[in-house]
Formats: structure tokens, C-alpha cells, sequence
């Protein structure tokens, strides 16, 4: 269910969480990022039921993330293929995988990425395309953007506030 204030409801945060941020549809996405474009596919991979992922592909499919492929007429059956914007949704598969490796698995790394073509292992991280530098909390802030509404403005302007009033404090 979408928030009812606008500023956050325009929050890119918040439509993300509203578009992939039941347990299901991540992992459904995390399995199609590794090839699964079949319904048999996804039930088998995750043992979710059969009206769940139905419900979670047709979502996930309106909001763009999948387009639904017919392979077979008889009986109907689907493929679901990731869109660009399904594609783009890797980061964040990616950061919940290195994420999960550093803070809980006691038992040590359970999926390992590595390159495809050397088998080298890789770590995830966010950084900032121009500068290769990583883009971590203390690094970087967020401004309005050419879309904010005044809603949004405010409550930026809110939390510049707070932050200022907090660093004041701890001097």
C-alpha cells in the first residue's frame, strides 16, 4: 500500500519498497537475475505457493519489471522476462547479497559472486560513477531533485535541519 503523503509517496525510496519490497518478489527477482523465466521454475526454486507467486509475477509484471511471453498455446504458458528495469534491479540483489556475507553469516559466505568469465571473486560495493569513489553516508547527501514537490522540499529541508542541530550539539 502506497504512503498517503506525497512526500513520501514521490520518495524513489518508498516506490521501490512499494514495487519490490515484499519478501517474495525480491527473491523472485534475485532467481530471474539467474536465468528462471518459467512459473514451474520460480514454485520449484523458492516453494512458494502456487496463488503467491502467481499474485507476485503479475505485480511485478504491471509494474514493469517483467514482460509476460507466451511458449506455449496449449496449454497457455508464460515465460517472464526481465525488462530493463527488472535488469537494473541487480544492484540492489547484489548489495543484499555482500550485505548478508558481512553481517549475517556467522557461518561464513553462503553464495560467493564471482566474474563469469575468470571465476574471480568480486565485492559488491556503490560507488560513484564519474570519480570510482564510494558513495557511503558519510560521503554523500541528498538534495531536491527537478521533480520534488514542495512537500518534499520541506522535508529535506527538515532533515538538513535536524542534521545541523545534532552536529552542533556533539561539538
Amino acid at each position: 500500500m502506497q504512503p498517503k503523503l506525497l512526500p513520501l509517496a514521490e520518495c524513489p525510496c518508498a516506490r521501490t519498497v512499494e514495487t519490490v519490497g515484499e519478501w517474495w518478489s525480491i527473491l523472485i527477482l534475485r532467481d530471474a537475475l539467474q536465468g528462471f523465466t518459467r512459473f514451474d521454475e520460480f514454485q520449484r526454486s523458492l516453494g512458494i505457493a502456487p496463488n503467491m507467486l502467481a499474485r507476485r509475477l503479475k505485480h511485478l509484471t504491471e509494474s514493469g519489471m517483467f514482460v509476460r511471453r507466451l511458449y506455449s498455446e496449449r496449454p497457455p504458458r508464460y515465460d517472464y522476462v526481465l525488462t530493463k528495469k527488472g535488469r537494473d534491479f541487480f544492484p540492489v540483489i547484489a548489495a543484499l547479497v555482500a550485505f548478508g556475507n558481512r553481517h549475517l553469516a556467522p557461518e561464513g559466505e553462503v553464495l560467493v559472486m564471482v566474474e563469469r568469465a575468470s571465476g574471480r571473486p568480486v565485492e559488491a560495493v556503490l560507488v560513484d560513477a564519474a570519480s570510482l569513489r564510494p558513495v557511503t553516508p558519510e560521503t554523500i547527501t541528498t538534495i531536491a531533485g527537478p521533480g520534488a514537490s514542495e512537500g518534499m522540499r520541506q522535508r529535506l529541508a527538515m532533515i538538513t535541519a535536524t542534521r545541523a542541530g545534532a552536529s552542533s550539539h556533539s561539538e
